[in-house]
């Protein structure tokens, strides 16, 4: 009875958000949020902590049914995932909506904060229902109140159309999970989670794997299945962005490592092919992202990237269970879950930052930026600590979990026969070119956005973000440092966790020399930051004592004139842009000067990548389907004598088919 009591306040709390005025709507939402997360934080922590499953009845009174909510150590570790990150962007939208005072309704920000807390329940239900029509509607109340809050600028066409986009996939997504659930009930009499042994124990596992994770992939933004997130990020507010990012996409990791849990043969070609297209992910999501313009999609690109670092750990889990080799499957799995949470805090902190750039520039365009750090500090400061993070160096969190996927990788392939090593070396290869080519792209992001000279006069009057907005961020920074530096405390829970979700229980010792080498590793992490902080605090003394003058910057013998002769982000990534352009499809637009033209007059000049990807597998097949439609359109008259005859010669046709025995 208590869940049912808490689930039914917290529900009927989101609705008196529509009632309450002003700042209340937020404090409202605010502390139903807060309630939320005290109380399944408490659930997940004594998960975690106790090693046991806790199994909650929830009470439907309206529908005279109960539902089944299960908490085990998986379950427990996504819902601390979500908890962590979903207060910290919903603080941070205190500052970041200000703007939107003047111009949106009431009825708008009651919208917003109501789907909001839809968005929080649903993911929270998501990872403890365990049967399948249950699990089905949480997953749509999570697509619908994610789409109510991409299209919050809804007055932009674009951004409506481009939430239209993102929905339409992610029923075609639930679609697929939904075909899977319905094969298993057939067999089984069963729609749930708990009834998948049964069935992948007495038939072939790949076609039901692979339609679980078509509809779990678009989701989590798998290449190809990835075409939504490039824009429905960039259209959705920052802190939106953040968490959609950060730990809505990790539902469908979520379901796909549910999935996995429950496999029984075919492990090494779905090992392959999870690996496979993970390696694909995290690569042409790095390779698109350098290419980006606009600061958002940048990041976008990044999570299809991360999003592939993650279904690297996984796929190596699984060839590992299939091979024998459990050392690799326990540092697979164990990297693959703990970049989940790595992810989650780097990468809402990294549109967070973005979210404070537009505000103070009303630009999300990185050409137009540059030298904001002399006026956004605290923003660039932060903006950084992402970026090392994300790129995987220490000390800092996305280190920590990269490390254990590839010191799995390194220490099977002495043991490895030829297959496995091509396969082992392969997955090497992809993973280090990601991590070089995050380091380039983020050089580019940062050195482009808050270094050198203003390029436009937004840039030039931009101002710090606000201390609600900056705080909230200092949250997820404390994470990022704890994960760096205490690394043990949080590695081997989730070795743990990994080893008994998947029965590799006797081989955790096999891992202890890992995180022996994390203790060194994080050692030595302190030491290098607190002789880095001793320096700046001396400086910071020693600068006290002497006066201070300052004057412009050598510049190698050359200073430039004009913010034009800095490097753009378009030159910055020439040389590379030149050698990947027939993956990235990059296309030019201006004038060529003609020949005999001795004094050239003003051009414009664009350069841009297509996701190849989305024009081939979606914009070329939607654009025929319009087509067609179009053509069908001219029997729409709008006279009723036709549309009469179209219903006689539909009873026609069916008489016809009726007498001839063809229906």
């Amino acid at each position: 009875m208590l869940i049912t009591g808490v689930f039914i306040l917290l529900t009927l709390f989101s609705f008196i958000v529509f009632i309450v005025r002003g700042s209340l709507k937020y404090f409202l939402s605010l502390f139903i949020l807060s309630a939320g997360i005290i109380i399944t934080s408490v659930w997940s922590l004594s998960v975690l902590s106790d090693n046991k499953t806790v199994e909650l009845t929830l009470q439907l009174p309206v529908l005279q049914h109960s539902l089944s909510l299960v908490i085990d150590r998986i379950s427990a570790f996504f819902i601390l995932v979500v908890n962590i990150t979903v207060p910290v962007g919903f603080l941070y939208a205190r500052g970041y909506l200000k703007q939107y005072s003047k111009t949106k309704t009431p009825l708008h920000f009651s919208i917003h904060y109501f789907s909001y807390i839809w968005l929080y329940l649903s993911m929270i239900l998501v990872v403890m229902i365990r049967n399948g029509v249950a699990f089905l509607i949480a997953w749509e109340m999570m697509a619908v109140s994610s789409f109510l809050l991409v299209i919050f600028d809804a007055e932009d066409r674009l951004i409506m159309k481009t939430g239209i986009s993102y929905l339409i996939q992610m029923h075609v997504g639930m679609f697929f999970i939904l075909v899977a659930f319905l094969i298993v009930e057939k067999e089984s009499g069963l729609m749930s989670f708990d009834a998948l042994p049964e069935y992948f124990s007495k038939h072939s596992n790949i076609i039901l794997f692979l339609l679980f994770f078509i509809g779990f992939g678009i989701k989590a933004g798998f290449v190809p299945m990835h075409t939504w997130l490039p824009r429905a990020h960039p259209a959705a507010p920052s802190h939106v962005s953040g968490i959609m990012s950060g730990v809505m996409i990790k539902m469908g990791i979520y379901g796909i490592v549910r999935i996995l849990i429950s496999l029984q043969n075919d492990l090494l070609p779905i090992g392959l092919i999870i690996l496979g297209v993970s390696v694909i992910s995290a690569l042409y999501g790095v390779m698109m992202a350098i290419v980006q313009h606009d600061l958002k999609q940048l990041l976008a690109y990044h999570s299809i990237e991360n999003i592939g670092i993650i279904g690297i750990g996984l796929g190596l889990g699984i060839i590992g269970i299939a091979e024998g080799n459990h050392v690799l499957s326990i540092l697979g799995f164990s990297g693959g879950l703990l970049h989940v949470l790595n992810h989650s805090l780097f990468k809402s902190l990294l549109f967070f930052n973005a979210g404070s750039v537009y505000l103070a520039t009303h630009t999300r365009n990185i050409e137009e930026l540059g030298g904001l750090m002399k006026k956004m500090p605290w923003t660039a400061a932060l903006f950084l600590t992402g970026s090392l993070a994300i790129c995987g160096l220490p000390p800092f969190n996305g280190f920590i979990s990269e490390y254990l996927i590839a010191i799995g990788m390194f220490k099977s392939l002495s043991a490895a026969d030829l297959n496995q090593a091509i396969v082992l070396l392969s997955a090497i290869t992809g993973l280090i070119l990601t991590g070089g080519l995050a380091v380039f792209c983020f050089t580019k992001a940062f050195g482009i956005v808050f270094l050198g000279q203003p390029r436009s006069e937004k840039a030039s009057f931009a101002h710090e973000a606000d201390t609600i907005m900056i705080l909230p961020e200092l949250i997820t920074i404390i994470f990022i440092l704890l994960i760096g530096l205490a690394s043990p405390l949080f590695v081997r829970p989730v070795i743990d966790m990994a080893a008994a979700a998947f029965n590799l229980t006797d081989s955790v010792p096999a891992s202890a020399t890992s995180l022996i080498s994390l203790s060194h590793i994080s050692i030595l992490s302190g030491i290098f930051v607190v002789i880095v902080t001793l320096l700046l605090v001396y400086r910071y003394f020693h600068l006290q004592r002497r006066i201070v003058t300052t004057g412009s910057v050598w510049g190698c013998g050359y200073t430039a004139s004009s913010p034009k002769q800095q490097y753009t982000a378009t030159s910055y990534a020439y040389n590379y842009n030149h050698l990947a352009k027939p993956l990235l499809g990059t296309q030019k637009i201006m004038e060529e000067m003609e020949e005999g033209e001795i004094f050239p007059g003003e051009r414009d000049f664009k350069s841009f990548s297509e996701d190849v990807f989305r024009t081939r597998v979606i914009d070329i097949p939607v654009d025929r389907i319009s087509g067609l439609l179009k053509k069908i359109a001219v029997m729409q008259t709008g006279e009723i004598r036709h549309y009469i005859l179209y219903a006689f010669v539909f009873i026609l046709l069916v008489l016809l088919l009726t007498f001839f025995n063809l229906i």
